[in-house]
């Protein structure tokens, strides 16, 4: 009665327009069937939330996640610049009946382009480190800089990113015990001595706003090859070091991040790469909580949590292509009342 193509359509036009639930979405259906219609036949008109609820929580996770991948890669092809991969917890998607963890979704982010590129579902956030290798797997990032927080700083990875001819600058944290020693070591040491005994370069910059300033002073040291032949780490050709000093009234914070790169760049190339994986976090993160209520989203059954999040994420990219100035949440209000600007978003 209700092929899957006119499901997923009704599904993210109604997301698109506002939905958060499939009660929500089964509405939407009932009230915009001419709109749909322009698309699709919708012989037997639209299904119930229950129904809706079943074919989203018996849907294949994984397929539907390959499915978005190959459709963002045909709408902008090969992303350019950097790739955040990070995690997020769907907080509700957990029950307390049959004391189910929350979904962690581990996400791919084109910083220059803000779209979401795939994901790939977890059930807790130790697990990142498998999702990652999977999610890395379903991309084209030939040429791309993939970002990574310290819980992707694995041999694996790195090597499974320069083997698809892309770059890794990836976060140092104690996760990585004597590589991490070894790098502390190294840069007090050549501090002590003011970069004498090595090859750096050296950059600095200061922001200031909403009565916060802010410096970061970003050094590369570029002679690496001891550390690369002691731990057998792939394609590593530099350390960064980022000094960070926060000043907001009499109050200092300071903070000192390694990482590891493949990149040969100058820190002034380095650092703004860095600060781009934050991109993840500021425009898809703390959008998908504000705009699409993330965390409040109460979709638990099976596959459902984990297809939804991936009905959000197209959601999202579509609204981010939009044309014009306006904000995502403005986009949403919008798609909600104008059929027209709804119809065109889906016009890619």
């Amino acid at each position: 009665m209700y092929p899957l193509d006119e499901v997923l359509l009704l599904s993210l036009l109604a997301v698109l327009a506002g939905a958060e639930t499939f009660t929500d979405i089964a509405r939407f259906g009932q009230k915009k069937l001419d709109l749909l219609r322009r698309f699709r036949p919708f012989a037997d008109g639209t299904p119930p939330h229950d129904t809706l609820g079943d074919i989203f929580a018996s849907l294949d996770a994984e397929s539907f996640q390959r499915c978005f991948v190959s459709w963002v890669a045909s709408v902008t092809g090969t992303p350019e610049g950097v790739i955040a991969i990070d995690g997020k917890t769907v907080r509700r998607s957990g029950g307390k009946k049959d004391a189910k963890a929350p979904i962690h979704m581990v996400s791919a982010f084109a910083a220059r382009q803000r779209l979401v590129l795939g994901q790939v579902k977890v059930d807790e956030k130790s697990n990142e480190i498998v999702a990652i290798p999977k999610l890395l797997d379903l991309l084209a990032i030939e040429g791309a800089i993939v970002t990574i927080d310290a819980m992707g700083c694995q041999r694996d990875i790195a090597a499974r990113i320069t083997d698809k001819k892309a770059d890794y600058v990836l976060a140092l944290k104690g996760n990585q015990g004597s590589l991490r020693e070894d790098v502390a070591l190294f840069v007090a040491e050549q501090q002590a001595k003011g970069f004498q005994d090595t090859t750096i370069s050296q950059h600095e910059t200061v922001d200031g706003d909403h009565g916060r300033i802010e410096t970061r002073k970003t050094t590369v040291i570029h002679d690496v090859a001891w550390l690369r032949a002691r731990h057998d780490w792939p394609g590593l050709k530099s350390i960064v070091v980022v000094e960070s000093t926060r000043r907001i009234g009499d109050k200092i914070d300071s903070e000192t991040r390694l990482y590891i790169t493949s990149l040969a760049l100058i820190a002034a190339l380095v650092g703004p790469i860095i600060r781009s994986h934050w991109a993840i976090e500021n425009s898809l993160h703390w959008v998908m909580d504000m705009v699409f209520r993330d965390d409040e989203c109460r979709v638990r059954t099976q596959n459902a949590p984990a297809n939804f999040t991936t009905l959000k994420h197209m959601a999202h990219n579509l609204l981010r292509q939009a044309p014009g100035k306006d904000s995502l949440r403005l986009r949403r209000k919008v798609a909600a009342w104008d059929d027209d600007f709804l119809a065109s978003l889906i016009a890619v």
